[in-house]
């Protein structure tokens, strides 16, 4: 997992495609320190050091780790992040504590991987899809449900994905025109391949039952449920 390290983080730039997504991005005095598909735990209070860490949440980052800054993308769910979306400016400081989690470290086969996304569940795969160790898979497809076409905030990722790895196919699928994300029809076009998946808990666990229930290996079932 890496050595988790605290950083006193400065909002470089906020975004809200829609007004209850919002995309921020932060900046440090020193180079942030994690693996693609890793999550952080973001405080709004001032962090002292004789004190315990003050209450927070925990969000992937979106970016690739080489890249200087960091990226997060969340969606109003509850009061820490309403308090988020009110409080976070460019030039606010925060404290974020990082890396935390193994989603792409857990021993799996690059061939044929299958990654299920529901929504801002996206955010982890899109630092491992712009990362340069995304060309060692093969064949790669992703399988994106979204509410709305408005709701699809990531197209210049997925385009740049397709940059680095060619091999890269996106089906997306808009809740509004086509319904939700079919787990039957995504494992009937790729049995044997290891699953990916992200998104509400509810999706995670009802996919991640089905795969199993259907004798799909334990092991080809990853998750990123640290919710």
């Amino acid at each position: 997992m890496g050595i988790v390290k605290k950083y006193c983080a400065t909002v470089k730039e906020i975004q809200s495609p829609l007004k209850d997504i919002f995309t921020v991005t932060f900046q440090a005095p020193r180079q942030f320190q994690y693996l693609p598909g890793q999550f952080l735990h973001l405080a709004l209070d001032n962090y002292d050091p004789s004190m315990q860490w003050p209450d927070s949440r925990c969000f992937s980052m979106q970016s690739v780790p080489h890249e200087e800054h960091l990226k997060i993308t969340f969606a109003i769910k509850g009061k820490f992040t309403q308090k988020m979306s009110e409080e976070l400016r460019p030039g606010k400081n925060v404290w974020l504590k990082l890396p935390y989690g193994d989603l792409f470290q857990r021993q799996h086969s690059k061939d044929h991987c299958v990654f299920i996304a529901g929504g801002t569940g996206i955010t982890p795969f899109l630092s491992m899809f712009g990362d340069a160790s995304f060309t060692q898979y093969q064949e790669p497809k992703l399988y994106f449900g979204v509410r709305s076409k408005a709701y699809n905030v990531f197209d210049k990722e997925l385009c740049d994905a397709q940059k680095v790895n060619p091999q890269f196919s996106i089906a997306i699928v808009y809740q509004d025109i086509e319904g939700i994300l079919d787990i039957g029809n995504i494992y009937a076009e790729n049995k044997g391949s290891t699953f990916f998946i992200s998104g509400p808990p509810v999706m995670i666990s009802s996919f991640k039952k089905f795969l199993l229930s259907h004798n799909c290996p334990e092991e080809k079932v990853i998750t990123d449920d640290w919710e």
